[in-house]
């Protein structure tokens, strides 16, 4: 058995008691926290934008909370307007899943103005916005640009440090097109926007050899996941929606034969990352 040590922690994870997938599912996109806390000392501000509190998503989902359990039992409408996506991207995924919350304006104070909003100048598309909102609890015009993130931590864990499951997608490379390209448009639809926000949620990975000196800008409140090349036990590998959040049930046998992917404990909300043993990542 590989000689490893995780920590345990209580976190807010009120997505687990739900029953079916896609509400499961839901639940996490509107209560987990973001990944992030803070925007890294090292990110050159061109467009400025902030984030959601902790507090701002606990006080959403408990908002919520009566639709969720009517969502549970009959998850409908639901499944109806997921049907509409014909992508199996996550992140697409992600988006009809605040775009569903947000269109239930009876459980929350915002009213959305517009989704997927283009911006055209001519015959050239500058950009598109993700959502344009009404924030009727202070009158102000939000613009949202919203991700589902997972990024391993190599080396030292500093900002340049933290890569997607495609190499070429970077945290420092996302946020830096985040401030200089997502955030750029000061109107839209009509409206003058007073806020800029990024919803950046998902799961962050550290390595197995190292879990101290976190840097400032990770959220303590989100659960951090670990990877590594070591096959553990007792852990059975997630399909792809699965990476959202895990089904009430284990969906697979716990895994004998190991390639790259996410996996989870049986008996626990441990979450592992299992990468090949390859000299692209050195930690």
């Amino acid at each position: 058995m590989p000689n490893y040590k995780m920590k345990h922690q209580y976190f807010f994870e009120p997505w687990l008691s739900y029953s079916h997938p896609v509400v499961r599912q839901l639940a996490f996109c509107i209560a987990s926290p973001n990944i992030i806390q803070a925007i890294p000392n090292d990110l050159t501000i061109h467009h400025a934008f902030s984030f959601h509190t902790n507090e701002d998503w606990y006080e959403y989902y408990d908002q919520y909370k009566t639709r969720l359990n009517e969502l549970d039992q009959n998850p409908t409408p639901l499944l109806d307007f997921l049907s509409q996506l014909k992508s199996t991207r996550l992140g697409l995924r992600f988006e009809m899943f605040l775009w569903f919350w947000l269109l239930d304006e009876d459980y929350h104070h915002f009213k959305v103005l517009g989704h997927s909003v283009q911006q055209i100048l001519g015959s050239k598309t500058l950009g598109e916005l993700d959502f344009v909102v009404l924030n009727k609890k202070n009158d102000r015009i939000e613009h949202w640009e919203v991700a589902l993130k997972y990024y391993l931590a190599e080396k030292n864990m500093q900002f340049n440090d933290w890569f997607g499951l495609n190499r070429d997608d970077k945290l420092e490379k996302k946020l830096s097109h985040a401030t200089c390209r997502q955030f750029q448009f000061d109107h839209a639809l009509g409206y003058s926007i007073d806020q800029k926000i990024a919803v950046f949620k998902g799961q962050l990975y550290i390595s197995l050899k190292e879990q101290n000196n976190l840097p400032h800008w990770i959220n303590p409140e989100r659960r951090l996941g670990y990877w590594g090349n070591t096959i553990l036990p007792n852990f059975y590998r997630l399909s792809r929606q699965e990476w959202i959040t895990s089904n009430l049930k284990p969906t697979s046998p716990i895994a004998q034969w190991w390639i790259n992917g996410l996996y989870h404990h049986v008996n626990d909300e441990l979450f592992y990352m299992y990468r090949a043993a390859s000299p692209l990542y050195i930690y």
